[in-house]
Formats: C-alpha cells, sequence, structure tokens
C-alpha cells in the first residue's frame, strides 16, 4: 500500500510537482471561493433581510451617539445662583417704607399743631386729609434712589390710605411682621417656578397671626411685594453641565462583525442607519477578499517551493509535496464541512475541528517545518472559511485555538505515537484545553451559560478527536508513506512468511543463527533508543541469500559432513560467501521488502575482510590483495545496521567457540569492537561512543545468557547414589 513517490514522478514526468502545486492552488480557491464572495444587495427600510448583514468594520455610530448625547443634556437640572443682596435689598425697602411713612405722619403732625398755634380759633384748624398724608408720602419717593421707585409704586392707593390711618402702635406692629416675614422668606431660595407658591403660603400664615383683618391685608400687600425672586437661572452654568454630561457619554460603536440585521427580519430605520454609516445600504461585490484569498494562496505555495526547494533529494520533495497538499486539502474539506453546521446558534461547532491533526502527521512522516507550516497556513485558510464570523469574538477564538493547537503537535517528539502516549495527550489535550479556558476567562464568557460550557466541550472533543484519529490512523498512514510500517514489519516478523519457512527449511543452521542476531541486535538497538522492531525483522533475512548455497556455510553442515570449501580455491570460496550478500539483496528487492530491510542485508558485512579465505589465498600466492578478500559493503550507514554486523559476527565466532565462559565472550566482544572501529567499519553509522559502550554490554550480556557454561556440580553423583538408597528402602 505504500505511495511510491518516486515512481509517481518519474510517470507524470519532471513538471508533477508544479502541476501538482498549481492544481493545489486552484482547489484551494474553489472550496474558499464561495465563502468570500460577495454579492450586489439593494437594501430598502421595511424590506426583509433576504441574509443577515454584519457590519464590515468598525465604526461609530453617530446617530445614537448624538441622540445619547442630546437624553444626557436634557437630563441636567437647570443651575440657579442665590442672590443675598437682592433679600437684604428687599427688606431695606420695606423698612425704608415705613420710614418714610412715619416721617411723613410727624412731618403733618407738626405742620397741624403750628398751624392751630396760630391761629385764634383752633377749632377752625382741620387736621391734614389721608389723601393729603398719601400725597406726600410719594413727594418723598422723588427724593429717593430712582431704583427704588418702582417698587413703592407698585403699591395700591388702598395700602397707602389704610396705612396713614394706623395709630403708632398698629403701625409699628404691621411693621415688624411685614419685615419678619419678608425676611425670612427671602432668607430661602425663591425662583420664578415657585414664587407664587411662597406668597401663598406666607398668606396662609398670616391669616394665623392675632391681628384684625385690615392689618393683615396691610401685611399682605407688604410680603407680596417684599417678597421676590432671589435665585436666577445661571445659563452659562447650566451650559457647562450640559457640555460635561454630553463628552461623557461613550460614542456608541458598531463593531465588525455586529449583526446588523437578520435573515427574514424587517429593515427598520435604525438598521438602515448602520447599514448608511458602514456603507452597505447599496452594496456592490467587493473583489478584496477574493484578492486576499489569491494573495494567502500563492503565499503559501511560495513557502512550500522554499521548503521543497531545500529538500535534498527529488523523492522527499515529491514526498513532501504531495502529502502537503494531501493533508491540507483535507483539513480545508473538514473545515468546509464542520461551517455547513454553523450558525448563531452554534456558532462554536468549528471548534470540533481536529486543528492538530494536519500538523501532527506532517510532523511525524514529514518534518517538523513541515507541521509549522501546516498550522499557521491550515489557521490562516480558516478565516476564509468562517468569514461570516469576521470581527466577532467567536473567530477570535476559533483562530487562536487553531493556532495554539496546530503548534503544540509540532513540538511532539518525531516518533511513533504509540511510544508517547501520555506526552502526545498532553501536548494535544490538556496544554490546548487550557488555552481554551484562558481566552474563555479573557472574553468575560459567563461559565454558568450554556453557550460557554457548549464551546468548552466542542473543544475538549476536537482535541479528542486528534488525540483518537493520531492513535489509530497512525499505523495506516505509516503504511501509505513508508515499506516499514509497524503493520509491514509485523506481517515479515510472521514465522510461517514464505521466505522464512523456505530459510528453515532448506537452511536451518542460518534460520536458527538468523533468530539469534535479531534477539541480540533488537535488544541492543532498544537499549540505545533505536528501531528495535525493524532491527529483528531485518536479521529475520539478513542472510537470506544463503538458500542459494546453503550448504556451503558451515551452520548448514550435518554432522560429521566434510566441509566442501575444503575442495575449492580461497578465490572461489570467497565468491560463494560474497555472494551471500548480493543474492540476498536481489531476493529481498523481488520480494519487495522495506529498503532498510534490504540496506541492513547489504551493509551487515560492510567491507570487512575475509580473514581465513585471504590468509589461504597468500599462502598460495603471496601478491594476493587484502582489498580481493574485503566485502564490496557499503559499510554500515545506520546505527541499526551498525549493530546488526557487529552481533552477526559475535553470534557467529561465539557459537564456534569451544567451552565459551563468561569472560571469554566478553573479552571477544570487545576486541571486536575495538578492531572494527580500528577498520572504520562504524564510522558511518552516526553511534557515539557512549551508545558503542552500550551495545557491547548488551551483546555480552545477550551472548552469555545464550551460550553459558555449565556449572559442574560435584557432589551430584554422590547425592543421586544417596537418593537412589532412599527409594530402595521405601520400597
Amino acid at each position: 500500500m505504500k505511495l511510491d513517490f518516486g515512481s509517481l514522478q518519474k510517470k507524470l514526468g519532471k513538471k508533477y510537482m508544479t502541476g501538482l502545486v498549481i492544481v493545489f492552488g486552484l482547489l484551494c480557491f474553489v472550496l474558499l471561493y464561495n465563502n468570500v464572495r460577495q454579492k450586489a444587495v439593494s437594501i430598502k427600510e421595511g424590506n426583509l433581510a433576504s441574509e443577515t448583514i454584519r457590519a464590515n468594520k468598525t465604526i461609530e455610530n453617530k446617530y445614537e451617539t448624538d441622540e445619547k448625547r442630546r437624553l444626557a443634556a436634557e437630563t441636567v437640572n437647570p443651575e440657579y445662583t442665590y442672590d443675598k443682596d437682592i433679600a437684604t435689598k428687599q427688606v431695606e425697602l420695606v423698612n425704608q417704607l415705613f420710614t418714610l411713612v412715619s416721617e411723613v405722619k410727624t412731618e403733618v403732625d407738626k405742620e397741624y399743631e403750628a398751624k392751630r398755634s396760630a391761629a385764634k380759633d383752633k377749632a377752625t384748624v382741620a387736621p391734614a386729609a389721608t389723601e393729603e398724608l398719601v400725597a406726600a408720602l410719594k413727594k418723598k419717593f422723588e427724593s429717593i434712589n430712582q431704583d427704588d421707585i418702582a417698587f413703592y409704586q407698585g403699591f395700591p392707593n388702598a395700602f397707602y390710605e389704610g396705612i396713614f390711618k394706623l395709630n403708632e402702635a398698629d403701625l409699628k406692629t404691621v411693621r415688624e411682621q411685614s419685615v419678619s416675614l419678608v425676611e425670612t422668606k427671602m432668607a430661602e431660595p425663591i425662583r420664578s417656578s415657585n414664587l407664587t407658591t411662597v406668597r401663598q403660603k406666607v398668606n396662609d400664615e398670616i391669616q394665623y397671626l392675632n391681628l384684625g383683618s385690615d392689618l393683615q391685608q396691610l401685611i399682605k400687600y407688604v410680603v407680596d411685594k417684599g417678597i421676590v425672586v432671589n435665585e436666577a437661572a445661571n445659563d452659562k452654568r447650566t451650559e457647562e453641565l450640559k457640555e460635561q454630561a454630553m463628552a461623557k457619554v461613550n460614542p456608541v460603536m458598531i463593531y465588525s462583525g455586529e449583526v446588523i440585521v437578520r435573515e427574514g427580519v424587517q429593515i427598520d430605520s435604525r438598521a438602515i442607519q448602520k447599514l448608511e454609516l458602514l456603507g452597505l445600504t447599496n452594496r456592490e461585490q467587493s473583489i478584496f477578499p477574493l484578492v486576499a484569498l489569491i494573495g494567502l494562496i500563492l503565499l503559501q505555495i511560495a513557502v512550500l517551493g522554499y521548503l521543497v526547494f531545500h529538500t535534498s533529494e527529488l523523492e522527499k520533495q515529491v514526498r513532501f509535496t504531495t502529502f502537503y497538499v494531501l493533508m491540507v486539502l483535507i483539513s480545508l474539506i473538514v473545515m468546509k464541512g464542520l461551517q455547513l453546521f454553523q450558525n448563531e446558534a452554534l456558532s462554536y461547532v468549528p471548534l470540533i475541528f481536529p486543528a492538530a491533526f494536519t500538523p501532527l502527521v506532517l510532523n511525524l512522516f514529514i518534518s517538523r517545518r513541515a507541521s509549522i507550516m501546516g498550522a499557521l497556513f491550515q489557521t490562516a485558510f480558516s478565516i476564509f472559511v468562517y468569514y461570516d464570523l469576521i470581527g466577532t469574538s467567536t473567530l477570535l477564538l476559533i483562530v487562536l485555538t487553531y493556532m495554539f493547537t496546530g503548534l503544540m503537535a509540532t513540538l511532539i517528539k518525531r516518533e511513533r505515537i504509540g511510544r508517547q502516549l501520555g506526552a502526545a495527550a498532553l501536548w494535544i489535550i490538556v496544554f490546548p484545553m487550557v488555552f481554551v479556558f484562558v481566552v474563555t476567562i479573557y472574553q468575560g464568557m459567563d461559565f454558568k451559560d450554556s453557550k460557554t460550557i457548549a464551546t468548552l466541550l466542542c473543544a475538549f472533543a476536537g482535541s479528542l478527536f486528534t488525540y483518537l484519529m493520531s492513535v489509530g490512523l497512525h499505523p495506516y498512514i505509516e503504511l501509505m508513506l513508508n515499506d516499514d510500517s509497524v503493520l509491514v514489519l509485523n506481517e515479515l516478523s510472521n514465522p510461517n512468511h514464505p521466505l522464512l519457512k523456505q530459510l528453515l527449511v532448506e537452511a536451518p543452521g542460518t534460520y536458527h543463527h538468523s533468530m539469534m542476531v535479531a534477539s541480540l541486535s533488537a535488544n541492543a538497538v532498544a537499549d540505545i533508543g533505536g528501531r528495535s522492531l525493524l532491527t529483528r525483522v531485518a536479521c529475520y533475512y539478513h542472510d537470506i541469500g544463503k538458500i542459494k548455497h546453503a550448504n556451503f556455510f558451515v551452520e548448514n553442515l550435518p554432522d560429521g559432513a566434510e566441509n566442501p570449501h575444503n575442495f575449492l580455491l580461497p578465490e572461489d570460496s570467497k565468491e560463494i560467501i560474497f555472494s551471500h550478500v548480493s543474492e540476498g539483496v536481489k531476493i529481498l528487492e523481488k520480494e519487495n521488502m522495506p529498503q532498510l530491510v534490504i540496506d541492513i542485508c547489504q551493509q551487515h558485512h560492510g567491507t570487512t575482510l575475509m580473514g581465513f579465505f585471504y590468509a589461504k589465498a597468500k599462502e598460495r600466492d603471496p601478491e594476493t590483495q587484502e582489498s580481493q578478500f574485503r566485502y564490496v559493503g557499503p559499510r554500515p550507514q545506520t546505527k541499526e545496521a551498525g549493530v546488526v554486523s557487529l552481533a552477526d559476527t559475535c553470534e557467529a565466532a561465539v557459537r564456534a567457540m569451544d567451552h565459551p565462559t563468561n569472560e571469554k565472550i566478553g573479552k571477544f566482544v570487545k576486541n571486536l569492537i575495538e578492531s572494527r572501529i580500528l577498520d572504520g567499519q562504524l564510522d558511518e553509522t552516526g553511534l557515539t561512543m557512549k551508545e558503542i559502550r552500550i551495545v557491547e554490554q548488551s551483546l555480552i550480556n545477550g551472548l552469555c545468557s545464550m551460550f553459558h557454561s555449565r556449572i559442574k556440580y560435584p557432589k551430584m553423583k554422590s547425592e543421586a547414589e544417596e537418593m537412589k538408597k532412599e527409594q530402595e528402602e521405601r520400597a
């Protein structure tokens, strides 16, 4: 099931990747075109909205702002200023009135007494009439301040006539009561709005005075004229307060993404005002969203091209491009599917999207750079997929969640997900959920609200889906991309595999040797963190080429059979021994084995020297070159191949030892590894000295457990005889 990217490129030609990228760009555009396409709309008041219209930008709603400011100004109470001087002035005027009255009466009385004294017949001199007294008083008014005359002229003649008819005691009483009432009431703020009320209250108080009705009426005249407005409207201060009130009103904003009118709802005047401010009453088709989409697609292609260009091998370039395109398209299709279920009531549905899946798969199977790129552009495309939510807090939450979750996936180790289930759960589920919780708090959502709870549940479902899909689909994705997937290796490790059955039948010694080497190598590779399953499977098949000449390998010779190499020249033996590598490679390639299994078969002897036959050839021909008896290689290129090369030689040598002991095994393994290092056989494996020492110890432990010497018990014969004797006695 593995996708052969190399063959794919060869079949479709050199322009494969160019064509793939062009098709990819077009598919992205087609998938997202309908999301950003805008229709020309004519909107009129009273019509039903044919679609839900959102604000396309953030702008001040001037109409509502002016209305709120007007209402704020109207709520300001008018400011008034109390004038104490008016109260003082009114009291002075009242006192001055009675003073003038007293002066007139005194002057008239003196004039009357003078006339009587001068007259012979005193009876003929009549007292001054009331009209004369009134006239004398008004004449007095001519000598006072012109501004005060209006106050006195406001009194009717009946008042003045009544005043002059009073005796001194009553005049004093009227004066005291009048001044007292005017002074008391004028000490309080009086506005034009409540002047009549204040005067009425004073008149009511006068009625309760223990005075005659004539005196009460005179007092009422004085009070009505003496009590005036003493608190004037301060228009300037009032305007200042209104300005302050209006300044405190915050502008009413229309926020980008705000729903102006919903589909099927009648458009009212307020909606029309908002749409006019936004320029949407006669909305024409805009090309800007489409231009932005095209720009994003081109940017993605440019970044993809840059990363591919800096990838060394052609097959890796094809693999990178093909798999990236496939994963991103799958992400877009899934997002589009969720967008179909997303509406005003279910705005949180997009959070179900497994945002970490594509970055995680790219991280595990391509590279961390591809993973980061996938996370970023997947998030960028989501803005266009959910274009209807633009400007809303929901879109902000979706975009941030996609971004954070995707980038978390890029931090996971690049090894099988099954080996890091706990760490993967932390990166994919725990951290993203904490992040969503933080953003939810930041946006001020109510955790008692069902919508908030649904949002958190959808985010959790999206993270959980990513985790389950990654674990469940990993073997199958690996099967498509790698020829050494777990499923393939498990199948190849089955003893019933035809090649293994053939090896067991035709070369049983080699089969047993391969099983032993597999156990030694897999354990050693596991100790240094390598691919132990791959190593085990490769060991099963590393000597599969010996099937062709099984009896020419000592482990397959029956007991007592003579070694056929005794009848061959060293050069012929060399070719037969060498051929098991080349024949093995041919067999494995024919069976479409994983490339790493083939590589280990080809590299497990490296360029080591076939010492035994070289020495025999040297005896026959001293001119024999060492290079003629070295394996063609190449040297081991991976850690796994290096370990197999060591384990293969150690197992065969220890098997041939006479009475192997732990000390002999340990010394042999150590010397072998040192000789291989000196020979340069491990130079290209990438093994560090620390790892080589770990492998050395693992091989020693494994070989000692396989080929340990039996411990002799000197007392066993005597103990056996005693047991036999005891049984006879019982019988």
